[in-house]
C-alpha cells in the first residue's frame, strides 16, 4: 500500500508540473461545437402560396365577406368555411363553432400589425387549416396570432407568421395544438420576440407535431401543469422549451436544434423528459438540457449531441438521469451548485471533449445500481464478460478538474502522467480526490444509434 501511495503521489506531482507548463505555453484552441451535416426533417414554415381572391366565409348556405360577421351569425356547433384573404381581427365568442379553411392555407387572416389576430373566448372552439399572420408587436399586452381564453379549444394545421406570440393559452383547460407551423419576425431581435406557444396557468394541454422557429422561446410554461408535448420541433431561438414553476409535465419525442439552449427546465418538479433530441445548441449558454432547481424528475432516453453542455445540472435534487446518449458535446454532463441525489445509469458518453464535470468538494458515486454508464475513454476491462467493468472509473477526477479549470492543460490529456493519475484513482481507493466515480462502468455502449449522426459525413 505504501508503494502504491507514493506512486500515485508521484503521478499527481508530475501532472501538476506538466499542467503548469501547458498553462504557460498553450492557448485554448477549442473550436465551435457542431455536428456538421446533421439536420432533422422539418418543414419550411414560409413555403406557402398567397391565397387568391377576396375572402369568403360560408356558414351553411350563407356567405359573408368577413370572418367576424360569419362568427356572429353562426349558431353553437356550426362550421364556418373560409377561403381567400381577410384583413381583420376576429373574436370567437360562440361556443362549439369551427373555423376551417376549405383546404390547408387556402384562407389567410391578416391582422394588419395590430393587436391579436384571432381571440378565442368561447369554449369548445376549433380553428383548422387557416394561415394567421401580422399580429401587433406589443408583448406587454400579449399580441398574438391566436389568443385562447376558452377551454377545450383545438388548433390544428395552422400557419402563424409575422407574429409577436404565436399562440397564447390563458388560464383554461384541455387545449390541443397540433400539426401547426409557427414563425416569428426575423427582423426583430430574439429577446424582443414573443414565444411560439405560451402556456399561462394552463392545465392538461396537448401539444403535438408542431414546428416552431424564429421566436424567443419555442414552448414556454408558466405555472402550467399536466401538459403533454410530443413530436414538436424547435430551432433558431433562445430556448426550445422553457419551464418556470410548472410541475407534472411530459416532454416526449421532441427535437430542439440550433438554439442557445434546447430545453431549459427551471424551478419545477415531477417532470418527465423521454426520447427527446437536443443537437447543436451552442449559443451563449449552450446547453442541450438545463436542469435548474428541478426535483424528482426523470430525464430518460434522450439524445444530447454537439452541444456545449449536453446536460447542465444546477441545484437540482433527486433526479433520475438514465439511458441518455451524450455524443460530441464539449462537456457531457456538468453538475454544479449543490446538486445531489441523482441516479445516473445506462448513459453512453461518446466523443465528448470532457465526459463529465462536477463542481464539488466531495466524491460523488452516481450509480446506485448494478449497472453504471458507458465511457468511451474508460478503457474498460471485462474479464468475466458480464458487461460490467472489473474496476471503477473516474470520469471526473483530478485530471478532469485540472483540464476543465485550465483548458491549456488538455495538450497532456493522453500523456503517461495523466494516465497514471487516472489509473491510481480507478485502482487505489487511497487516491480519493473530489469528483465523480462510476463503480460499475459498462463494457459496451447501450446505444447503437450514435452512428446516425454521422450519416452525412465522415468522422
Amino acid at each position: 500500500m505504501t508503494e502504491r501511495y507514493f506512486a500515485a503521489l508521484a503521478a499527481v506531482v508530475l501532472v501538476a508540473s506538466l499542467a503548469g507548463a501547458a498553462v504557460a505555453a498553450t492557448e485554448d484552441s477549442s473550436g465551435e461545437r457542431r455536428v456538421e451535416g446533421w439536420s432533422p426533417d422539418v418543414p419550411d414554415v414560409h413555403d406557402v402560396e398567397e391565397p387568391a381572391g377576396d375572402g369568403v366565409a360560408t356558414v351553411g348556405d350563407r356567405e359573408f365577406d368577413s370572418v367576424q360577421a360569419a362568427v356572429d351569425a353562426a349558431e353553437p356547433g356550426e362550421t364556418i368555411v373560409l377561403e381567400g384573404r381577410f384583413d381583420e381581427r376576429v373574436t370567437v365568442d360562440t361556443p362549439g363553432v369551427t373555423l376551417e379553411a376549405v383546404e390547408r392555407d387556402a384562407a389567410v387572416i391578416d391582422g394588419g400589425e395590430e393587436g391579436t389576430v384571432v381571440e378565442v373566448v368561447a369554449d369548445d372552439v376549433t380553428v383548422e387549416g387557416v394561415w394567421i399572420r401580422n399580429s401587433g408587436y406589443d408583448k406587454n399586452v400579449d399580441d398574438s396570432g391566436v389568443l385562447v381564453n376558452g377551454s377545450s379549444a383545438t388548433l390544428s394545421e395552422l400557419r402563424l407568421t409575422e407574429i409577436a406570440f404565436g399562440i397564447w393559452i390563458g388560464s383554461v383547460d384541455d387545449v390541443t395544438v397540433e400539426d401547426s407551423r409557427i414563425a416569428g419576425r426575423e427582423d426583430v431581435q430574439t429577446v424582443q420576440r414573443g414565444n411560439g406557444i405560451h402556456l399561462w396557468e394552463t392545465t392538461d394541454a396537448e401539444l403535438r407535431n408542431n414546428s416552431i422557429t424564429t421566436v424567443r422561446d419555442g414552448i414556454y410554461y408558466q405555472w402550467a401543469e399536466g401538459i403533454h408535448a410530443a413530436e414538436n420541433a424547435m430551432w433558431d431561438m433562445r430556448y426550445g422549451v422553457h419551464y418556470m414553476y410548472s410541475n407534472d409535465n411530459v416532454l416526449e419525442g421532441n427535437v430542439a436544434f440550433d438554439n442557445d439552449v434546447g430545453y431549459a427546465l427551471m424551478v419545477s418538479y415531477d417532470l418527465t423528459m423521454r426520447g427527446n433530441v437536443a443537437v447543436n445548441n451552442d449559443g451563449t449558454s449552450g446547453h442541450g438540457i438545463l436542469l435548474k432547481d428541478v426535483e424528482d424528475s426523470e430525464i430518460v432516453g434522450n439524445e444530447l449531441v454537439g452541444n456545449d453542455n449536453g446536460l447542465y445540472v444546477y441545484n437540482a435534487q433527486d433526479n433520475r438521469l438514465t439511458d441518455n446518449l451524450l455524443l460530441e458535446n464539449a462537456v457531457g454532463v456538468h453538475i454544479t451548485a449543490g446538486s445531489s441525489g441523482e441516479l445516473v445509469t445506462g448513459n453512453s458518453f461518446l466523443g465528448n471533449d470532457e465526459a463529465a464535470f462536477a463542481e464539488t468538494t466531495s466524491q460523488t458515486s452516481w450509480n446506485g445500481t448494478e449497472r453504471g454508464n458507458y465511457w468511451a475513454d474508460a478503457r474498460t476491462v471485462d474479464l468475466d464478460e458480464d458487461g460490467i467493468g472489473d474496476t471503477r472509473y473516474r470520469p471526473a477526477g483530478a485530471v478532469e478538474r485540472l483540464t476543465h479549470e485550465h483548458p491549456q492543460a488538455a495538450v497532456f490529456a493522453e500523456s503517461p502522467a495523466f494516465d497514471a493519475v487516472r489509473l491510481a484513482e480507478s485502482s487505489f481507493p487511497v487516491v480519493e480526490s473530489p469528483g465523480i466515480v462510476d463503480q460499475r462502468p459498462l463494457a459496451e455502449p447501450p446505444h447503437d444509434n450514435w452512428r446516425d449522426y454521422y450519416a452525412d459525413h465522415d468522422h
